[in-house]
């Protein structure tokens, strides 16, 4: 009888835990289904709450829930981005103007333009000098040159900072020009930069650096922080010059080290009205990690003196946009191409939309060339990527396998006429997930600066046939197959 008691109190504690645990995934289930996600993600977290007890709850809380919904950030909240707003709503009328029509660049891009000035604020620039990047070499000598020559100030915002050679140099330029009464702030993602050494960051901040941590993940598997990242890459040195692109601050960028060989990347380096867009996304961050304004200070928006003409929008997305911005202008650019679409991203797994769209420019006549990498630094992601390639290959689309090291580019060219460069990949997380930046060009000049460096680079490639694809073996066809099935959780 004295052995009956607990046993019948652990039978009622666990039916009644069963019971708990049963209305928890009902009403998580009601979530996910109220949230009126894309079909296939909503059935895939419902598949997997289901199937698997208590790790699939474990997994939805940690990277399932709808942060664009929950807004766990509101740019609305910055009062210093009402400008922009009055800004925005003054292009909107001025976009039909006799004079920026007259700009074919501007008039073939219109749609796009009102696209972007509508679902993300974006201000269209015309007066801008932009040099390509086309590589780590080229991309950190101008960095390390327009560091040195600060005089006012300095913003970076990086999802990878390592402590390397790279990353070392970086730091003292930035500790030097603190020390120097220069105005240096910091913004790295934690997840991103998980090497960071504490150690590394006191040095920096001791020296005067103000330094931001995205979205602190301390136990990663009890938080869903560490889903929403910022993927960003942004400087900008005294309001005047900006660095965006895909370029993290890593020397795998200018070494053939590791497995995966030299990191291939595209950066951008921007003079004029455009820099003042990077600026206001990196102080809407830096808000968000400080808390703090500083968006009125004249010395940060001093006024171009660039002459020269390059129309381009900064288009910034994330959990923090009413709209998924980014991957819209991407859909739209697809939408309206006429002769060929050109594009490089190290991890394509796009939206049913996205996919859509290429297939029918593809099966259309158009000439639609996909660069992804022969090898990857992420196996799920790399055969997931791979289980597209029949279907592209079926619709007529060109899939090209980069050989010469990691092509870790996000390059878009249609028609010679729009390009992209930024830090969203072509996959659904740089659409929804991800804090991103691009920089949407409309410049012909530029496009077909980017168009040579891709036809380049399709020389380091192998173009993959319907024969060598049907040879793969069926092993390789079994990973293709269940990383698919992963891929909307990714």
């Amino acid at each position: 009888m004295q052995l009956t008691l607990p046993i019948l109190i652990l039978a009622d504690l666990g039916l009644l835990l069963k019971v708990v645990y049963a209305v928890l995934v009902l009403v998580t289930i009601g979530v996910i289904i109220h949230d009126k996600r894309e079909p296939v993600k909503a059935l895939a977290w419902i598949t997997v709450i289901a199937l698997i007890p208590v790790a699939g709850m474990v997994l939805y809380v940690v990277f399932g829930r709808n942060h664009r919904k929950e807004k766990i950030f509101n740019r609305k909240e910055i009062r210093d981005l009402e400008q922009i707003e009055k800004l925005c709503a003054q292009q909107l009328k001025d976009i039909a103007d006799p004079d920026l029509m007259l700009r074919r660049s501007i008039a073939d891009n219109r749609d796009i333009i009102t696209l972007l000035l509508n679902n993300n604020k974006s201000l269209l620039t015309v007066h801008n000098r932009v040099k390509v990047l086309n590589n780590g070499k080229a991309t950190f000598a101008a960095i390390l040159e327009a560091l040195r020559g600060a005089t006012s100030s300095i913003h970076l915002e990086y999802y990878i900072f390592e402590n390397d050679r790279i990353g070392k140099k970086v730091a003292r330029i930035l500790m030097e020009k603190a020390r120097a009464g220069v105005a240096v702030r910091l913004i790295y993602d934690d997840v991103g930069s998980w090497g960071l050494s504490p150690k590394f960051i006191y040095a920096m901040k001791k020296a005067g650096v103000e330094v931001g941590c995205f979205m602190p993940v301390a136990f990663p598997w009890l938080t869903s922080k560490v889903n929403y990242r910022n993927h960003r890459k942004i400087i900008v040195v005294d309001g005047c010059v900006a660095f965006t692109g895909g370029i993290n601050i890593a020397e795998r960028y200018l070494l053939r080290g590791g497995k995966l060989g030299l990191w291939r990347d595209t950066h951008l380096k921007i003079e004029g009205e455009a820099v003042a867009m990077l600026q206001v996304v990196f102080f809407t961050d830096w808000y968000f990690v400080s808390k703090r304004q500083r968006l009125n200070h004249d010395k940060y928006f001093p006024k171009s003196r660039v002459k020269e003409e390059c129309p381009l929008q900064i288009a910034s997305s994330g959990p923090d946009s009413d709209w998924a911005s980014i991957m819209q202008a991407f859909f739209a650019a697809i939408t309206r191409a006429q002769k060929y679409i050109y594009i490089s991203s190290p991890y394509f797994l796009p939206n049913q939309a996205v996919l859509t769209a290429l297939k029918v420019a593809a099966l259309s006549g158009i000439d639609v060339k996909i660069m992804i990498p022969s090898r990857s630094d992420s196996k799920i992601v790399y055969w997931a990527t791979r289980s597209y390639i029949s279907e592209l290959i079926d619709a007529g689309i060109g899939v090209y396998l980069y050989n010469k090291g990691f092509n870790h580019s996000k390059v878009i060219v249609i028609d010679g006429q729009f390009s992209s460069v930024g830090s969203a990949n072509m996959d659904i997380r740089s659409f929804e997930d991800n804090f991103e930046v691009s920089a949407i060009l409309y410049d012909r000049k530029i496009a077909q600066e980017l168009e040579s460096y891709y036809l380049a680079d399709l020389k380091h490639c192998t173009k993959v046939t319907r024969e060598m694809w049907n040879a793969r073996s069926n092993l390789h066809s079994m990973y293709e197959s269940f990383s698919r099935l992963l891929s909307p959780l990714l």
